[in-house]
């Protein structure tokens, strides 16, 4: 199968090209410039992907495309009309991308989406599921189930099957912004003020069960259009995955257990809140369709996933 990875050069964008050419298919990957030791796959340098007029030459005899390139989000928005930008590179850009994928005979198309499109939270024993009414929070989030839709009523119209999976947190080995951070944080060797913790559950996704799944969609014989959430399948406490972390890197499990609301509120005084949210919050998501419609287990369980990570940290620099 040829597929055509875009947003090839991001963590997941790499690690699913490997993954789908050592698994035999023919890759071809969107960068914005010349990327260096890719001689194993067919590398098109398209620069900002919103400023191509003509997607012919990035299609020609694809099979299938997994579109990764987005505008990712940012924690403090400085735009003044953010939905806009958001929606023009994101919800626009799949839209033209679809189109132009239609027109050149592609069968298959994967959007990888946010579990943001459904919502920023969950509570500590609710799920997201399928079913849920989006409830996007955020400029990021409604863009990206913005995309969804127009994907969708793309594929309505074509012979074109399309898969919109919405994603948690992607974790794994080189992986960066909040997840490395708290790497760095767990290798510190004193104990760290998150035992108290325990409440909360928070789904993950390793890289390599995420790749594991988009080859999934795209080779199997018979596919529904649709959107699916995906994830792990074990929810974790933040003391709890400190705790693991801290394992990983040879270091003490203990923490000390201070409530979370005590602090929470630190954290509000210091212009912090929305930090202390995602740290202390539930975003529950479940992936059961997803494995029944597919047959498919993760081929990594969270363990396996977190050692990885972490002995990229310990590895010689």
């Amino acid at each position: 199968m040829k597929v055509l990875v875009t947003g090839a050069a991001g963590f997941v964008g790499d690690a699913l090209c490997r993954h789908l050419a050592s698994a035999g298919h023919i890759v071809e990957g969107t960068f914005r410039t010349i990327p260096e030791n890719r001689s194993w796959m067919q590398v098109h340098a398209t620069g900002d992907l919103m400023g191509m007029d003509n997607f012919s030459p990035i299609l020609d005899g694809v099979d299938a495309v997994v579109h990764l390139a987005a505008r990712v989000h940012i924690m403090r928005e400085t735009e003044a009309n953010p939905d806009a930008i958001y929606l023009k590179a994101n919800a626009e850009l799949t839209e033209r991308l679809a189109l132009a994928a239609t027109e050149a005979g592609v069968s298959r198309f994967v959007l990888l989406s946010s579990i943001k499109a459904n919502g920023e939270s969950t509570g500590d024993d609710t799920t997201h599921t399928e079913t849920d009414a989006p409830a996007p929070e955020n400029a990021y989030g409604r863009s990206k189930l913005a995309a969804e839709e127009k994907l969708t009523a793309i594929a309505e119209k074509s012979t074109m099957t399309s898969v919109s999976l919405r994603i948690p947190l992607v974790y794994g080995p080189g992986v960066g912004a909040n997840f490395a951070s708290l790497l760095n944080i767990c290798d510190m060797p004193l104990p760290l003020p998150l035992g108290g913790a325990t409440r909360n559950r928070r789904s993950l996704l390793y890289i390599g069960n995420l790749t594991a799944a988009i080859e999934t969609v795209l080779t199997a014989h018979r596919v529904a259009s649709g959107t699916y959430l995906l994830a792990d399948g074990e929810d974790l406490s933040t003391a709890d995955l400190v705790r693991r972390l801290r394992g990983c890197l040879n270091r003490s499990h203990f923490s000390l257990p201070i409530p979370p609301a005590i602090i929470t509120r630190l954290a509000g005084l210091a212009g912090k809140s929305a930090a202390a949210d995602r740290l202390f919050g539930s975003l529950r998501v479940g992936a059961e369709k997803f494995r029944h419609d597919f047959s498919w287990n993760p081929p990594f369980t969270v363990d396996q996933g977190l050692a990885a990570t972490a002995a990229r940290v310990r590895a010689p620099r």
